[in-house]
């Protein structure tokens, strides 16, 4: 799969949550993960974080939203139940693309809110927990964005196996 995600959470107040969220950002191959403003200390998270994610994935901390910085080209997604924000399973994810999630008792702030360039919401009845909320964006970008076999049109798996990759001829580019 091309290009890269991070995830990022604002105004966490449950340090289980957000650790089991950056594990779960660390088992599908996040870039980072990040926190706006938490509400507690960070280092609390590493007790449901069993996968040690800061030793391997970086971990930026920031103050407040004006702070918040993201690498060049990266597009903010933000993930809250908002009436404007695109249903998931109609979503394409950028390439690039960091995705913030909300506190567990509110949503996103409206200065974050305004500085998302897209908003995707999971189609349920109402909020759930900030890290299945995280595993299910996590897995719809790997299930849309990764290579797969095409889904059979009967129950079960494939009939047959994924084409293997070929590369294409070698390409040189001028100078711009």
């Amino acid at each position: 799969m091309r290009g890269y995600f991070g995830i990022g959470v604002e105004g966490i107040s449950k340090p289980m949550n957000v650790g089991n969220l950056f594990r779960t950002a660390h088992a599908f191959g996040a870039s980072f993960v990040f926190a706006i403003a938490p509400a507690v200390n960070v280092k609390e998270l590493y007790q449901s974080d069993t996968s040690q994610t800061d030793e391997h994935v970086p971990l930026y901390v920031f103050d407040n939203v004006k702070a918040l910085q993201l690498p060049k080209g990266c597009t903010l997604v933000g993930v809250e139940l908002l009436d404007g924000a695109t249903d998931l399973p109609s979503f394409s994810h950028p390439p690039r693309a960091a995705y913030v999630f909300g506190p567990e008792r509110g949503s996103l702030s409206q200065p974050l809110i305004e500085l998302c360039s897209l908003l995707v919401k999971i189609p349920t009845r109402f909020s759930v927990n900030v890290g299945v909320a995280g595993a299910i964006v996590m897995y719809d970008r790997t299930v849309t964005r990764g290579r797969f076999a095409a889904r059979p049109q009967h129950a079960g798996g494939p009939l047959e196996p994924l084409e293997p990759h070929v590369h294409g001829t070698q390409k040189f580019r001028g100078l711009r």
